[in-house]
């Protein structure tokens, strides 16, 4: 029987071959890995208790949960389809309620200090981030060839979740920024090619003090506070539906005043 290691690698392969997103395969092959350590080593063994008690044990938010439920789900409908098990254990999976998630942005105080604080590297990518907001995929994958300019002004041709392409206004400091960088990825590895996303989350983190996400939600509640357009902020952070996009637009108390003022006018 093929190791856990063998089918991760086999299963990542069919991932790359469905077009899925090299961050989901990177995540997805990183969980089961994980979860691997602690089950049977032969993958016909393992049971729906093995990975209940498995999920039941860590002490993790709801989010994380449910991440590592849906690839359990993904890995074992794979092997399931391949005839390397009968059945899936993980359709005994119970589904994870996520409470209503709330705006988290950086703080105006930690992203200020952060670029005041940043080398040239960490600033382009705090600033792609918390003005852009872009996701840590987008900028790890950017280069000094997708900055394009129009009779408008500069933009960022940015390739998305699922293959997707917006172009993202830069603002012409941040622009310059950009091109004043040698041709090819912004953030590139000594290893070849560009930096993970992993890699590069920690880069900002270890600066800012806080994760990549919260430098999109900064940027989703900025730009919303600043134009109350929930679409435009929508098409910025290149969110399927307005609703996600709403998760991440922090309103202040002020604002929510002035609707209760507005109400009993």
């Amino acid at each position: 029987m093929k190791t856990w290691g063998e089918l991760t690698q086999e299963w990542a392969v069919w991932q790359r071959a469905a077009r899925k997103p090299a961050t989901t395969i990177e995540l997805r092959t990183r969980h089961i890995l994980k979860v691997s350590r602690d089950l049977p080593n032969d993958v016909r063994r393992v049971t729906p208790n093995h990975l209940i008690e498995w999920l039941a044990r860590q002490d993790w938010q709801p989010n994380t949960v449910r991440s590592y439920r849906a690839s359990l789900r993904a890995f074992f409908a794979w092997t399931t389809s391949r005839g390397i098990t009968a059945d899936s254990p993980a359709h005994a999976l119970p589904p994870v309620r996520i409470p209503r998630a709330k705006p988290r942005p950086t703080p105006e105080d930690a992203f200020r200090d952060a670029l005041r604080l940043a080398d040239d590297r960490e600033r382009l990518a705090i600033l792609l981030a918390g003005v852009c907001g872009l996701r840590r995929a987008e900028i790890a994958a950017a280069a000094r060839e997708h900055v394009e300019r129009d009779l408008i002004g500069y933009a960022l041709r940015v390739a998305g979740k699922g293959g997707h392409v917006r172009v993202i206004p830069l603002p012409d400091d941040l622009a310059r920024l950009i091109l004043a960088r040698p041709n090819g990825w912004l953030f590139p590895s000594s290893h070849g090619g560009h930096l993970t996303p992993h890699h590069l989350g920690k880069v900002i983190s270890r600066r800012l003090g806080h994760t990549t996400h919260t430098l999109r939600h900064r940027c989703a509640s900025v730009a919303y506070a600043a134009t109350g357009d929930l679409r435009a902020v929508q098409e910025l952070l290149g969110h399927a539906s307005p609703d996600t996009t709403a998760i991440y637009t922090a309103v202040s108390d002020a604002a929510v005043r002035r609707a209760v003022a507005a109400t009993a006018a």
